[in-house]
């Protein structure tokens, strides 16, 4: 059961999508534009489709989950390759360095969902992205993107209520966002840094931590795990595998942040 509150938001949103008629969404295959293509498909069926970046910038795991979640919901999929490194305006890693690549892959997204006679683009941010800093939600306005899960006022925790409740194992998905976040800016974006944090970062999953964030600090990895996952870097054995799989990776230095993982901690 989900509260009333709750239950309100979702009727919204499904008469978001319902007035849309038909929509394009750019779907990542994370937690939330799992749930936004979930209840798009609900209401509009074979008017939705959706398109995924295959892209550096995003791990090879989420982008095969994407493509799974379609083939099962029977949803049209279209895989979009991209090479944002390959941007020389991206890859100097300014501040517009979102705003850029979202510019970039809405625009793939809009080209594509005119040939399929679809004039809707969506994308998944919800009302907590709002608390951080987002340039490409200044791509998303510019293009004409909509972003149905703010209008409709859904939180991140609450994505994931909906989510268990309709039995999409997704629901307990680890956060996740474009792996060049973890660089600090005017550091150069390369694709050799982005596989180094790639590697970095599945290895840690794969440990056991629910979350993880690698900062890319040259030799150094700077590792953000949910504060409450902290005590398992007390395992001897844990922390040594770790140690030994990033050096082999490329980190000279392997260091956890004390103050946990952060949303947004590279903008500070």
């Amino acid at each position: 059961m989900i509260g009333r509150d709750l239950e309100i938001k979702k009727d919204h949103l499904l008469s978001l999508l319902q007035k849309a008629g038909k929509i394009a969404l750019a779907f990542s295959g994370g937690v939330d534009s799992t749930f936004l293509l979930q209840s798009a498909h609900e209401v509009l069926g074979d008017n939705v489709i959706a398109l995924t970046a295959r892209s550096p910038l995003h791990p090879a795991w989420e982008i095969e989950s994407a493509i799974v979640f379609a083939k099962q919901l029977g949803v049209r999929h279209y895989i979009i390759c991209t090479d944002e490194p390959a941007i020389s305006s991206f890859a100097q890693n300014t501040r517009d360095r979102c705003y850029i690549c979202k510019k970039n892959l809405f625009r793939k997204i809009s080209e594509i969902s005119m040939e399929a006679g679809i004039g809707t683009v969506a994308h998944g941010a919800n009302m907590d992205d709002l608390d951080d800093f987002r340039p490409g939600f200044r791509a998303a306005r510019e293009m004409g993107v909509i972003a149905p899960l703010i209008d409709a006022r859904i939180t991140k925790n609450e994505i994931r209520i909906l989510l268990k409740q309709m039995g999409v194992p997704a629901w307990n998905r680890p956060s996740m966002s474009c792996l060049a976040t973890r660089i600090p800016y005017t550091v150069p974006i390369t694709l050799k840094r982005l596989k180094m944090i790639e590697h970095a970062e599945d290895f840690i999953l794969s440990s056991g931590f629910r979350t993880c964030r690698v900062r890319y600090h040259d030799e150094i990895a700077r590792i953000e795990v949910l504060a409450e996952d902290m005590f398992k870097f007390q395992n001897v054995k844990c922390r040594k595998a770790i140690v030994e799989q990033l050096g082999k990776i490329g980190f000279k230095y392997v260091t956890m942040d004390l103050q946990g993982y952060v949303q947004g901690s590279m903008n500070r």
